[in-house]
């Protein structure tokens, strides 16, 4: 889903700096061969993370939903050399997908899969993250937000995806998915001390960064 009509992400895709062939081949790969397709970020959307990590300086990415991989690895790319982004996914079939796509990248060394849900991998976590990508189960949003703020380094910053739902936040009580979201987003604008944007990018980009 995007806000923006095709011809004009196009333009703005052409003119943003490019993923690597690695990640390129396996965006086409996940978009001719893996079912859900649609769960890819974009190359828009990717151009914009990592943009934000280099500005950043972003050392540490926990990732909530790897799917293909794609995402990781895009990620992984703005990441200095002593990064590390620690991924987080259920299903063991797409997990295999990105670690195969991951192998062929200078970069894969830079990523830690962890194949469990989501609340119960980050239980196994500790320390504080630069950066927190959250695109898992929409229903542990506001749960998720809740945990990356507690763990959020001094200069952090929080990117939830799909914020905008195909547009559904408008209305409450469509159903369980779109209530939650709505609830992390309200979670979110009522947060103190902290600057908030919500970017009709894609499906919906909400940037949450400590004053």
């Amino acid at each position: 889903m995007s806000f923006v009509p095709k011809e004009i992400e196009d333009y703005c895709i052409h003119h943003s700096s490019k993923p690597s062939q690695v990640a390129q081949d396996l965006m086409n790969y996940t978009q001719t061969s893996v079912h859900g397709s649609n769960m890819l970020i974009g190359e828009m959307e990717g151009s914009v993370l990592k943009f934000l990590i280099k500005l950043g300086r972003v050392k540490s990415i926990i990732e909530l939903g790897t799917f293909t991989g794609y995402s990781a690895l895009i990620m992984a790319e703005a990441l200095p050399e002593d990064g590390q982004i620690t991924t987080i996914d259920v299903n063991p079939e797409t997990s295999k997908i990105a670690q195969s796509y991951w192998d062929k990248s200078p970069h894969g060394k830079k990523i830690k899969q962890i194949l469990k849900p989501g609340l119960e991998a980050l239980a196994t976590l500790s320390g504080e993250f630069d950066l927190f990508f959250i695109d898992a189960d929409k229903n542990n949003y506001p749960a998720y937000l809740e945990w990356a703020l507690g763990h959020l380094s001094p200069h952090g910053l929080i990117i939830t995806d799909n914020t905008l739902w195909y547009g559904k936040v408008l209305e409450a009580g469509l159903d369980k998915k779109t209530d939650s979201i709505r609830e992390h987003n309200e979670n979110a604008r009522l947060l103190e001390g902290y600057t908030k944007t919500l970017l009709p990018i894609r499906d919906g980009m909400f940037l949450i960064q400590r004053s």
